[in-house]
């Protein structure tokens, strides 16, 4: 992360802001958010006042201007103490950049400039229960009245849902013919009438994430919400949504990851058996798994840092990479986690510790639009030079 001649990179100072606040702030609140299931609350306002909350906001908007790679190390040095603020700061950064690139004047005054603030949370309302994992077929549909638009839909898996003050929301026109090129996208805010939340979340794993169930009906959203243009749905979801949504869940994933890796060495350096006084790490098997999981945390870790480059740089490339960082890191960290409780062996089974909530976390990532399975076909699909959809 140096530039040439040994100058420091502005990311590294985007990771030193994020490791300070993971360590001082969301460490302390952790276990509580994940055995009570609560929104990370002092972490969001703790990363606010960091001034990482617009970290992907243009610098014409007052943001930092930071790309993927920045959001890459952003969120994994999250991840690493918390899945669950780690995931609602990727949701808040994606949605940050989706509004901010085509931003007009009046959704730079409402809703970029309080985000660089530290004072507005955003997130993401792509998903519906009648179309699971493919995310990009909204049928949440909208149509003008007045100065206002009428939405009705059903999102699901709304991270921040309740919490954030708005949502990016894909809506598809009522007389539409359902053709994706049709497909909006406009901030619908938490006090919207019409818009009620359902369904409290309570998962297996990321339990803070409050990933609730936003109902619409016939919600009034005013028209200066609508993001670009009526059917830009499509350019926002490959050209924005996709790239950094991967970026920030890799990030997220990763540093569970690390996480399980750094709890299962330091275990492993610190047990010693009373009938031998041998350390338990050191038996050859132990540590020749121990350096597998090194290597699978790591060179994951390279080709994220790949990816995100090539996204900043806008290289042709960079799709293929980044469909495969996230297929990779599923398998990384849940194979990671699954290992670190095995060789922690029964110690890891007998409290609700940061392995278990390691393992519980990094099992959502193959479920997690775009899932495993659609981003690998995506990016067979891609080589290949097919159309993606």
């Amino acid at each position: 992360m140096n530039r040439p001649g040994g100058t420091p990179s502005p990311v590294l100072g985007v990771r030193d802001a994020a490791r300070r606040v993971a360590t001082s702030v969301v460490a302390e609140h952790a276990d509580t958010v994940d055995r009570e299931g609560l929104w990370p609350q002092q972490g969001m306002q703790a990363i606010g006042e960091a001034g990482l909350l617009g970290l992907n906001v243009s610098t014409e908007a007052g943001g930092q201007g930071q790309g993927m790679l920045a959001l890459a190390v952003a969120t994994e040095e999250l991840g690493r103490v918390c899945g669950s603020t780690g995931l609602v700061f990727g949701m808040h950064c994606v949605a940050a950049k989706v509004i901010d690139v085509r931003a007009t004047e009046e959704q730079r005054r409402r809703f970029l400039q309080p985000i660089v603030a530290g004072e507005h949370v955003t997130s993401l309302a792509l998903s519906e229960p009648g179309t699971g994992v493919h995310f990009y077929l909204p049928r949440a549909t909208f149509r003008p009245k007045g100065d206002a638009y009428v939405v009705n839909g059903h999102k699901g898996f709304v991270t921040s849902g309740g919490h954030a003050d708005s949502y990016v929301t894909s809506v598809v026109g009522a007389h539409a013919d359902l053709d994706p090129g049709t497909f909006s996208c406009m901030v619908v805010e938490r006090d919207a009438p019409g818009a009620t939340w359902t369904h409290p979340w309570d998962g297996m794993g990321m339990r803070g994430n409050s990933s609730c169930s936003l109902l619409l009906e016939d919600a009034e959203v005013p028209q200066g919400n609508l993001l670009g243009s009526e059917g830009d749905e499509t350019w926002y979801l490959f050209e924005v949504i996709a790239p950094y949504f991967i970026v920030a869940m890799t990030g997220t994933y990763l540093g569970i990851a690390q996480a399980a890796l750094e709890t299962t060495i330091e275990h492993l350096r610190t047990r010693v058996y009373d009938h031998t006084g041998e350390q338990l790490g050191a038996a050859d098997t132990i540590t020749h798994r121990v350096g597998e999981l090194w290597a699978t945390v790591e060179r994951t870790r390279q080709l994220l840092h790949h990816a995100a480059r090539l996204g900043d740089a806008n290289d042709p490339g960079a799709r293929s990479a980044l469909f495969a960082s996230k297929a990779e890191v599923a398998d990384a960290a849940i194979h990671v986690a699954n290992e670190a409780m095995t060789l922690a062996g029964g110690k890891a089974y007998g409290r609700n510790d940061r392995l278990a909530r390691a393992l519980r976390d990094a099992r959502a990532a193959h479920v997690m639009a775009p899932s495993t399975d659609l981003l690998k076909i995506w990016l067979g699909r891609s080589l290949l030079d097919l159309p993606l959809l």
